[in-house]
């Protein structure tokens, strides 16, 4: 039994100010559970993956995303879809976290994925190479099925996710990714 919040860390793969993952984020850390926090790690501050920058020149915002990361059961990962994959501040953080080789801090480590899309496919090409990248991590990524929310536009106002459909499905896989998370 924890003696404190079970803590999920909530990475939004855009930096807009409007955007909807972040509303997406924000709705999920509204509707959880008793117990259960969503911390939400804004990437923007995270330079380039450089290798040359690995082991003792490891940039301070890398070290502390590792850290955030490495503080919280499991991950919650939303990706916007540009030309056919994630986004490039998502795959980059995702690269750093890669780091070191075989050491991933996301190795093990229960993590959900969402897309969403003004498309009506919702981010299925991003959904598919953020999962292809999380397997080379060696992530435990949760058993459920994709969630993808296509014509996002129309289901986020005031910057939070309205749809219900859309909010209880991803709900349940947010359930699925605590479950995971607290079986270890």
């Amino acid at each position: 039994m924890m003696n404190r919040p079970m803590t999920l860390l909530g990475l939004s793969g855009s930096l807009r100010s409007k955007s909807s993952h972040t509303a997406v984020l924000r709705t999920v850390a509204e509707h959880l559970p008793g117990g259960v926090q969503l911390e939400l790690y804004e990437l923007a501050s995270i330079p380039l993956y450089n290798e040359d920058c690995e082991g003792d020149h490891t940039p301070l915002a890398v070290l502390a995303l590792r850290e955030a990361v490495a503080r919280a059961e499991g991950v919650l990962i939303g990706s916007p879809e540009y030309n056919h994959g994630m986004s490039g501040v998502l795959k980059n953080a995702l690269d750093w976290l890669s780091r070191p080789h075989g050491q991933s801090v996301l190795r093990g480590r229960a993590v959900l994925t969402f897309t969403a899309s003004p498309a009506f496919t919702g981010g299925v090409r991003a959904h598919q190479q953020l999962n292809e990248t999380l397997c080379a991590m060696q992530a435990r990524q949760v058993v459920y099925p994709q969630i993808v929310i296509g014509d996002v536009g129309s289901k986020v106002r005031d910057g939070r996710l309205i749809d219900e459909v859309s909010r209880r499905f991803l709900l349940e896989g947010v359930n699925r990714l605590i479950e995971c998370a607290a079986s270890g």
